[in-house]
């Protein structure tokens, strides 16, 4: 079935899976122009901005006759710790995944009916604390809090809320010496954009967050610090 969605950070490879496990008609959003063909169209356009957001979300329901699916995969991931991240940092980091979430969201909920579905992207640094990225986890966070609290509020109406989470996606076996992988690789990008469309069509699903991460979250870091527990998990 052809839904008309609006996805937002659509340049990344992430976006660019998801636009294309969609198919058409996809209208993108981002920094910088992508004239990649699995967009209906593509507008270069700063969603953290209020007023943008809502010009936006209404040139796609023009042009598509209206939204039946919203994704949020906008994000800038600045790399500091916190007391050398500077106020532009946190700001953009911010701005990107959790603000232009917000003012896309409260621009497209009148447009969108029953059936209808937002996805954020979120990460598994949202809730696994990693060395360096204070603002891209607060913003991730963030996301995931406006994700369960739009599922409760706008469940009523039809719409359902969700959320992914991916970790390192990339595609590239993991060296033995950083294997906190369960599945002994990180993900790849249509990975991610299946996990997407799976929660776009989920009738019966909403406010969860959904980790694409290969098994990471589940790992107790004394599964791959020890060296006796690294060596039962590889043994063959």
């Amino acid at each position: 079935m052809s839904r008309r969605v609006l996805l937002v950070g659509g340049s990344s490879d992430i976006g660019l899976a998801i636009a294309r496990a969609f198919g058409p008609p996809v209208v993108g959003v981002g920094l910088t122009p992508c004239a990649d063909p699995a967009f209906a169209s593509y507008l270069v356009a700063d969603c953290s901005s209020s007023d943008v957001a809502s010009d936006v979300v209404a040139r796609a329901a023009r042009e598509l006759g209206g939204l039946d699916v919203v994704v949020l995969a906008a994000a800038i991931m600045p790399v500091a710790p916190a007391h050398t991240t500077s106020d532009t940092q946190w700001r953009s980091a911010l701005g990107a995944a959790l603000d232009s979430a917000f003012f896309v969201c409260r621009a497209a909920l009148p447009l969108l009916g029953e059936g209808s579905a937002i996805v954020a992207v979120s990460s598994v640094n949202a809730f696994l604390a990693a060395p360096g990225v204070p603002a891209y986890a607060a913003a991730k966070a963030g996301l995931e809090g406006l994700v369960r609290q739009l599922a409760l509020e706008y469940g009523p109406r039809g719409i359902r809320v969700n959320a992914v989470a991916p970790g390192l996606i990339g595609g590239e076996t993991v060296p033995d010496s950083a294997a906190g992988y369960p599945l002994g690789r990180t993900g790849r990008p249509e990975e991610v954009a299946a996990a997407v469309t799976f929660l776009a069509d989920a009738s019966f699903v909403t406010g969860v967050v959904l980790p694409v991460d290969g098994g990471l979250s589940i790992a107790s870091p004394a599964a791959f610090v020890r060296p006796d527990l690294r060596a039962r998990w590889l043994q063959d």
